[in-house]
């Protein structure tokens, strides 16, 4: 019962559309000053996540949510790789959207390249999953990681501080590279993917960020 509970909860906390919002996050936390704000807390930075969070998670979500009712998955979990055919395009045109504001300059370059990374991210495993099974929370969560790593290169010597703590972006990326483990597993031991689907998604997650990082 508490493995259950324990592989929805790190499910949920590491579903791949929060992933904008996570390394949003991060960055207003260790350099507000990139997005013209004093602090995370400033009235702007709270609105820019909120607007990220929105539209990356809470309209998407509820856009597969409606699928429901109306038949078109059985279930949220879209165990077949079919019923998730709907849900990877209504996704992709609000990232798409999303995209299209950030590269009118809204946001750092930096961001936007992640931006873009999640997008890529998202249409690789759409088209993978058209042939085969992909684990999208591992797309996701690869594709975090590899931000990470990319933020520690372009942004070298920031850290991120937790009351009295200081965190290394080195340290950072190692807890996120533990906690997409722990996605992994917990997508495992929900018998929602096989192993092949997570490394299939974990390559694909980082291997987008890294096109977004020589396109842009």
């Amino acid at each position: 019962m508490f493995a259950k509970f324990f592989s929805k909860t790190i499910s949920l906390l590491g579903h791949p559309l929060l992933v904008l919002t996570y390394i949003l996050l991060l960055m207003l936390a260790i350099n507000p000053y990139a997005f013209g704000v004093k602090s995370l807390g400033d009235h702007r930075g709270i609105l820019l996540l909120l607007s990220v969070f929105t539209t990356s998670f809470m309209i998407p979500g509820l856009g597969v949510a409606l699928m429901k009712p109306l038949g078109l998955i059985h279930s949220m979990e879209m165990r077949d790789k079919q019923e998730r055919v709907g849900p990877y395009i209504i996704c992709g045109i609000f990232y798409l959207w999303l995209l299209k504001n950030f590269m009118a300059g809204t946001v750092p370059p930096l961001y936007a390249k992640f931006a873009l990374g999640a997008t890529i991210g998202l249409f690789i495993a759409f088209f993978v999953n058209i042939f085969s099974k992909i684990s999208a929370h591992a797309t996701g969560m690869g594709g975090l990681a590899c931000m990470v790593m990319v933020l520690a290169f372009q942004w070298p010597g920031m850290s991120l501080s937790i009351g009295a703590l200081q965190l290394s972006l080195n340290v950072v990326l190692a807890i996120v590279v533990v906690l997409a483990g722990l996605v992994g597993v917990a997508r495992l031991m929900l018998e929602a993917h096989t192993p092949v689907d997570l490394w299939r998604g974990y390559a694909a997650g980082v291997v987008a960020v890294l096109l977004a990082n020589i396109i842009l």
